[in-house]
Protein backbone atom coordinates (compact mmCIF):
# COMPACT_ATOMS: atom_id res chain seq x y z
CA UNK A 1 0.00 0.00 0.00
CA UNK A 2 1.17 3.43 -1.00
CA UNK A 3 2.03 6.28 1.56
CA UNK A 4 -0.95 8.46 0.04
CA UNK A 5 -3.66 5.42 0.54
CA UNK A 6 -2.24 4.70 4.34
CA UNK A 7 -3.08 8.38 4.54
CA UNK A 8 -6.31 8.25 3.19
CA UNK A 9 -7.30 5.18 4.93
CA UNK A 10 -6.65 6.52 7.97
CA UNK A 11 -8.25 10.07 7.59
CA UNK A 12 -11.21 7.67 6.65
CA UNK A 13 -10.70 5.67 10.04
CA UNK A 14 -10.68 9.34 11.70
CA UNK A 15 -13.61 10.85 10.20
CA UNK A 16 -15.76 7.62 10.91
CA UNK A 17 -14.84 7.55 14.79
CA UNK A 18 -14.93 11.85 14.73
CA UNK A 19 -18.64 10.86 13.47
CA UNK A 20 -19.31 8.22 15.61
CA UNK A 21 -18.22 10.37 18.87
CA UNK A 22 -19.99 13.44 17.57
CA UNK A 23 -23.35 11.32 16.54
CA UNK A 24 -25.30 11.96 20.46
CA UNK A 25 -24.35 15.41 19.94
CA UNK A 26 -26.03 15.86 16.57
CA UNK A 27 -28.78 13.68 17.74
CA UNK A 28 -29.57 15.64 20.90
CA UNK A 29 -30.10 19.02 18.79
CA UNK A 30 -32.24 17.39 16.26
CA UNK A 31 -34.05 15.64 18.94
CA UNK A 32 -34.94 18.62 20.46
CA UNK A 33 -36.62 20.23 17.55
CA UNK A 34 -38.66 17.71 16.61
CA UNK A 35 -42.63 17.08 17.91
CA UNK A 36 -43.77 14.92 20.11
CA UNK A 37 -44.97 12.20 17.45
CA UNK A 38 -42.00 12.43 15.47
CA UNK A 39 -39.70 11.79 18.64
CA UNK A 40 -41.38 8.29 18.85
CA UNK A 41 -41.56 7.61 15.24
CA UNK A 42 -40.17 4.23 14.19
CA UNK A 43 -37.75 4.38 12.27
CA UNK A 44 -36.75 7.61 13.55
CA UNK A 45 -35.99 10.71 11.07
CA UNK A 46 -32.39 11.76 11.04
CA UNK A 47 -34.08 15.47 10.15
CA UNK A 48 -36.92 16.92 11.53
CA UNK A 49 -39.67 17.47 8.83
CA UNK A 50 -41.01 20.36 11.30
CA UNK A 51 -38.34 22.11 13.36
CA UNK A 52 -40.11 22.94 16.69
CA UNK A 53 -37.90 26.16 17.18
CA UNK A 54 -40.34 27.71 20.00
CA UNK A 55 -39.30 24.95 22.31
CA UNK A 56 -36.55 26.46 22.93
CA UNK A 57 -38.36 29.74 23.89
CA UNK A 58 -40.14 27.91 26.03
CA UNK A 59 -37.74 26.01 28.29
CA UNK A 60 -36.00 29.17 28.88
CA UNK A 61 -39.02 30.78 29.98
CA UNK A 62 -40.36 28.68 31.86
CA UNK A 63 -37.71 26.95 33.47
CA UNK A 64 -36.29 30.37 34.49
CA UNK A 65 -32.41 29.02 32.65
CA UNK A 66 -30.71 32.55 32.75
CA UNK A 67 -30.75 31.94 36.77
CA UNK A 68 -29.73 28.41 36.61
CA UNK A 69 -26.98 29.39 33.67
CA UNK A 70 -25.56 32.62 35.86
CA UNK A 71 -25.41 30.12 38.66
CA UNK A 72 -23.06 27.56 36.60
CA UNK A 73 -21.05 30.60 35.67
CA UNK A 74 -20.40 31.62 39.04
CA UNK A 75 -19.49 28.44 40.01
CA UNK A 76 -17.52 27.39 37.27
CA UNK A 77 -15.72 31.00 37.29
CA UNK A 78 -14.96 31.39 41.00
CA UNK A 79 -13.69 27.54 41.15
CA UNK A 80 -11.32 28.70 38.27
CA UNK A 81 -10.25 31.60 39.67
CA UNK A 82 -9.50 30.20 43.18
CA UNK A 83 -7.30 27.14 41.76
CA UNK A 84 -5.15 29.30 39.45
CA UNK A 85 -4.52 31.59 42.67
CA UNK A 86 -3.83 29.26 45.04
CA UNK A 87 -2.23 26.24 42.50
CA UNK A 88 0.29 28.24 40.51
CA UNK A 89 2.36 28.80 43.40
CA UNK A 90 2.10 25.46 44.14
CA UNK A 91 2.83 24.04 40.59
CA UNK A 92 6.05 26.61 40.16
CA UNK A 93 7.36 25.35 43.59
CA UNK A 94 7.02 21.27 42.39
CA UNK A 95 8.52 21.79 39.26
CA UNK A 96 11.56 23.89 40.62
CA UNK A 97 12.59 22.38 43.79
CA UNK A 98 12.60 18.70 42.71
CA UNK A 99 13.56 15.79 44.97
CA UNK A 100 12.04 12.29 45.84
CA UNK A 101 10.03 13.92 48.89
CA UNK A 102 8.65 15.97 46.25
CA UNK A 103 7.77 13.61 44.03
CA UNK A 104 5.84 11.63 46.68
CA UNK A 105 3.75 14.19 48.11
CA UNK A 106 3.03 14.70 44.07
CA UNK A 107 1.74 10.78 43.75
CA UNK A 108 -0.11 11.77 46.63
CA UNK A 109 -1.94 14.43 46.29
CA UNK A 110 -2.37 13.17 42.38
CA UNK A 111 -4.25 10.23 44.14
CA UNK A 112 -7.03 12.74 45.44
CA UNK A 113 -8.16 13.24 41.52
CA UNK A 114 -8.92 9.60 41.60
CA UNK A 115 -11.29 9.67 44.74
CA UNK A 116 -14.94 10.09 42.88
CA UNK A 117 -17.25 13.34 44.43
CA UNK A 118 -20.02 10.98 44.83
CA UNK A 119 -17.62 9.64 47.84
CA UNK A 120 -15.96 12.48 48.97
CA UNK A 121 -19.37 14.49 49.32
CA UNK A 122 -20.45 13.10 52.86
CA UNK A 123 -17.03 14.37 54.87
CA UNK A 124 -17.37 17.48 52.80
CA UNK A 125 -20.97 17.97 53.38
CA UNK A 126 -20.10 17.18 57.20
CA UNK A 127 -16.98 19.48 57.79
CA UNK A 128 -18.64 22.09 55.65
CA UNK A 129 -21.64 22.20 58.17
CA UNK A 130 -19.36 21.89 61.39
CA UNK A 131 -17.59 25.30 59.80
CA UNK A 132 -20.68 27.01 59.08
CA UNK A 133 -19.62 27.15 55.81
CA UNK A 134 -23.30 25.54 53.94
CA UNK A 135 -24.69 29.34 55.17
CA UNK A 136 -23.18 30.64 51.56
CA UNK A 137 -23.41 27.43 49.61
CA UNK A 138 -22.04 28.32 46.31
CA UNK A 139 -19.10 29.53 47.87
CA UNK A 140 -19.14 26.09 49.69
CA UNK A 141 -19.41 24.08 46.57
CA UNK A 142 -16.51 26.79 44.71
CA UNK A 143 -14.40 25.29 47.44
CA UNK A 144 -14.99 21.97 47.19
CA UNK A 145 -14.73 21.46 43.55
CA UNK A 146 -11.48 23.76 43.86
CA UNK A 147 -10.19 20.94 46.30
CA UNK A 148 -11.29 18.26 43.85
CA UNK A 149 -9.84 19.70 40.76
CA UNK A 150 -6.08 21.11 42.43
CA UNK A 151 -4.20 17.89 42.41
CA UNK A 152 -5.32 18.12 38.20
CA UNK A 153 -4.46 21.36 37.65
CA UNK A 154 -1.16 21.51 39.83
CA UNK A 155 -0.06 18.32 37.41
CA UNK A 156 -0.87 20.04 34.22
CA UNK A 157 1.08 23.33 34.77
CA UNK A 158 4.28 21.69 36.86
CA UNK A 159 4.33 20.13 33.48
CA UNK A 160 4.56 23.99 31.51
CA UNK A 161 6.32 25.46 34.26
CA UNK A 162 9.17 22.35 33.86
CA UNK A 163 9.26 23.44 29.94
CA UNK A 164 10.56 26.70 31.03
CA UNK A 165 14.38 26.99 31.05
CA UNK A 166 15.82 27.67 34.32
CA UNK A 167 18.46 29.48 32.75
CA UNK A 168 15.77 32.25 31.92
CA UNK A 169 15.10 32.80 35.67
CA UNK A 170 18.60 32.75 36.73
CA UNK A 171 19.56 35.47 34.17
CA UNK A 172 17.22 37.95 35.55
CA UNK A 173 18.42 37.16 39.52
CA UNK A 174 21.47 37.81 38.07
CA UNK A 175 19.85 41.16 36.21
CA UNK A 176 18.91 42.14 39.65
CA UNK A 177 15.19 40.62 39.69
CA UNK A 178 13.79 38.68 42.89
CA UNK A 179 12.82 35.37 42.96
CA UNK A 180 9.62 36.78 43.06
CA UNK A 181 9.79 39.42 40.38
CA UNK A 182 11.73 36.68 38.13
CA UNK A 183 8.44 34.67 38.40
CA UNK A 184 5.65 37.05 37.96
CA UNK A 185 8.29 39.20 34.94
CA UNK A 186 9.80 35.78 33.12
CA UNK A 187 8.17 32.52 34.24
CA UNK A 188 4.37 33.65 34.37
CA UNK A 189 4.45 35.20 30.64
CA UNK A 190 5.93 32.07 29.12
CA UNK A 191 3.26 29.57 30.82
CA UNK A 192 0.24 31.25 30.16
CA UNK A 193 -0.73 29.50 27.61
CA UNK A 194 -0.44 25.92 29.57
CA UNK A 195 -2.40 27.95 32.00
CA UNK A 196 -5.09 29.02 30.03
CA UNK A 197 -5.64 25.12 29.05
CA UNK A 198 -6.12 24.03 32.28
CA UNK A 199 -8.23 26.39 33.27
CA UNK A 200 -10.29 26.00 30.55
CA UNK A 201 -10.17 22.22 30.76
CA UNK A 202 -11.10 22.93 34.64
CA UNK A 203 -13.92 25.55 33.81
CA UNK A 204 -15.71 22.88 31.43
CA UNK A 205 -15.59 19.80 34.29
CA UNK A 206 -16.48 22.76 36.81
CA UNK A 207 -19.88 24.27 34.46
CA UNK A 208 -21.03 20.85 34.55
CA UNK A 209 -20.46 19.98 38.35
CA UNK A 210 -24.08 17.93 39.84
CA UNK A 211 -22.94 16.31 42.87
CA UNK A 212 -21.75 19.02 45.29
CA UNK A 213 -24.47 21.37 43.82
CA UNK A 214 -27.05 19.17 44.60
CA UNK A 215 -26.20 17.87 48.05
CA UNK A 216 -25.10 21.51 49.08
CA UNK A 217 -27.66 23.94 47.77
CA UNK A 218 -30.92 23.98 48.49
CA UNK A 219 -32.52 27.00 47.80
CA UNK A 220 -33.14 26.59 43.95
CA UNK A 221 -32.31 30.42 43.43
CA UNK A 222 -28.83 29.41 43.51
CA UNK A 223 -28.85 25.95 42.02
CA UNK A 224 -26.52 25.84 38.85
CA UNK A 225 -28.10 24.03 35.60
CA UNK A 226 -26.81 21.22 36.35
CA UNK A 227 -29.22 20.66 38.94
CA UNK A 228 -31.94 22.88 36.50
CA UNK A 229 -31.61 19.67 34.09
CA UNK A 230 -32.02 16.86 37.16
CA UNK A 231 -35.81 18.46 38.13
CA UNK A 232 -37.08 17.54 34.97
CA UNK A 233 -36.53 13.59 35.97
CA UNK A 234 -39.61 11.43 37.02
CA UNK A 235 -41.10 8.72 37.11
CA UNK A 236 -43.49 9.79 33.91
CA UNK A 237 -40.88 11.93 32.14
CA UNK A 238 -41.53 12.11 28.61
CA UNK A 239 -40.81 15.71 27.43
CA UNK A 240 -37.77 14.39 25.96
CA UNK A 241 -37.46 17.89 23.22
CA UNK A 242 -37.84 19.97 26.15
CA UNK A 243 -34.83 18.12 28.27
CA UNK A 244 -32.86 18.13 24.97
CA UNK A 245 -33.80 21.68 24.68
CA UNK A 246 -32.35 22.46 27.86
CA UNK A 247 -29.68 20.51 27.58
CA UNK A 248 -28.37 21.92 24.16
CA UNK A 249 -28.92 25.47 25.42
CA UNK A 250 -26.42 24.15 28.11
CA UNK A 251 -23.86 22.83 26.38
CA UNK A 252 -23.47 25.65 23.77
CA UNK A 253 -21.48 28.01 25.65
CA UNK A 254 -18.90 25.36 26.45
CA UNK A 255 -18.73 24.14 22.66
CA UNK A 256 -18.53 28.05 21.66
CA UNK A 257 -15.94 28.35 23.85
CA UNK A 258 -13.63 25.26 22.95
CA UNK A 259 -14.25 26.67 19.39
CA UNK A 260 -13.25 30.37 19.92
CA UNK A 261 -9.88 29.56 22.19
CA UNK A 262 -9.27 26.10 20.03
CA UNK A 263 -5.83 27.88 18.78
CA UNK A 264 -4.72 29.01 22.39
CA UNK A 265 -5.57 25.14 23.55
CA UNK A 266 -3.20 23.43 20.80
CA UNK A 267 -0.92 25.75 21.66
CA UNK A 268 -0.86 24.89 25.36
CA UNK A 269 -1.19 21.22 24.72
CA UNK A 270 2.04 21.74 22.51
CA UNK A 271 4.04 23.76 25.02
CA UNK A 272 3.95 21.49 27.33
CA UNK A 273 0.41 21.93 29.40
CA UNK A 274 -0.14 18.25 29.19
CA UNK A 275 2.89 16.04 29.35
Amino acid sequence: MSEASKHRLMLAIACILAAIYLFPLYWMYVTSLKSGSAMFATPPGLFPSDPQWSVYTYVWETRDMGRYMWNSLVIAAGSVALIIFLGTGCAYVLARYRNRWVDVGLFLILMLQVLPASLLITPIFVGFSQLGLLSTPRTAVIIAIAAKSMPFYVVLVRSTFMSVPMELEEAALVDGNSRIGAFFNIVLPLARNGILVSGILIFMQAFGEFVYSKSMIQNIELQPASVGLNSFMGPNTNEWNNILAYASMYVTPILAIFVLLQRRIVSGLTSGALK
